[in-house]
């Protein structure tokens, strides 16, 4: 796809469509990681979104990569060179790929760190993490924006420890949302900021299976036409109950919650031996005595 068919994230979701769609989103996860526990958490992407608000996980970290800093440019408030944040506390295994990012010169509209954040800057495809060392991943559109999903996928899988959850939020294809993307496409004027195709609910559901997660729950909202000014949005407003309830499946958005298992051998008790089955001992077949014959002395 050619850049003048990207729209920037920063002015999408400062319009009326984003601004609907990113309320949607911080609702319904700052809802599900508030019930998710464990050490380390991490968010994938669009800091425009603060998805582990919420999360209660003593080590929490958001990872961009080169594209982020390109279209929203990211640093703490009053960041040095390389500090480290929460008290020097690092996420797992990153070493020297954590860090914050102070403003070049000529940088505008700066978006400011969480307080008690670690920020990872890295490849998304090739994660600086210790394999099973984080409990929860979080994916706000960010397999639309990578090359590769699959291998995205294969790494979260890859550093999510076992019954680690992996949260997926992306556009929904089979919507009016997505019908006005594919066409926009076409014309040149896209309506979403989506670098990739989006990616259908089915197919992600395979993704996830394919890799050994567990499909735990899945969401749809956002039912509302895909309309470009607030007023006409609010006068849709009635949909959002009427969808949620005789088409679900058509939201413009959909979040994705599976958990991580691994197959394995499990002991359920002491095991119980039986003792072989002897073979019935053999006894002579009964003959029947011959009868005596009278002999002449």
């Amino acid at each position: 796809m050619s850049d003048r068919l990207i729209i920037d994230w920063p002015a999408w979701t400062a319009s009326p469509a984003g601004r609907y769609v990113l309320g949607w989103e911080q609702e319904q996860l700052d809802r599900v990681v508030s019930n998710v526990f464990g050490y380390h958490a991490l968010q994938l992407g669009l800091p425009q979104l603060d998805a582990l608000r919420e999360n209660r996980m003593s080590c929490r970290g958001l990872v961009l990569d080169a594209a982020s800093a390109a279209s929203a440019p990211y640093s703490a408030p009053g960041a040095s060179a390389h500090p480290h944040p929460n008290g020097g506390q690092t996420m797992p295994g990153a070493g020297g790929a954590t860090q914050d990012r102070s403003p070049a010169a000529g940088e505008t509209s700066l978006l400011h760190a969480p307080a008690g954040r670690s920020t990872v800057w890295c490849d998304y495809l090739d994660l600086p993490f210790e394999a099973q060392s984080v409990d929860l991943i979080v994916m706000p559109h960010t397999l639309e924006f990578t090359s590769d999903p699959h291998r995205l996928l294969r790494e979260a899988e890859r550093v999510l420890m076992p019954e680690g959850q992996l949260l997926i939020v992306g556009f929904n294809s089979l919507s009016l949302w997505g019908a006005r993307q594919s066409v926009g496409k076409l014309t040149g004027h896209p309506f979403l900021p989506a670098r990739q195709d989006l990616i259908a609910f089915t197919r992600l559901k395979d993704w996830i299976k394919l890799l050994g997660f567990e499909l735990e729950r899945g969401r749809f909202g956002c039912y509302r036409p895909p309309l470009a000014t607030d007023q006409w949005l609010g006068r849709y407003g009635f949909m959002e109950a009427a969808g949620d309830r005789w088409w679900p499946i058509f939201g413009a958005i959909y979040m994705v919650t599976a958990i991580k298992r691994v197959r394995g051998m499990r002991l359920v008790g002491p095991r119980k031996v039986k003792k072989p089955v002897l073979a019935a001992s053999l006894k002579p077949a009964a003959t029947t005595p011959s009868p005596t014959r009278n002999k002449d002395t």
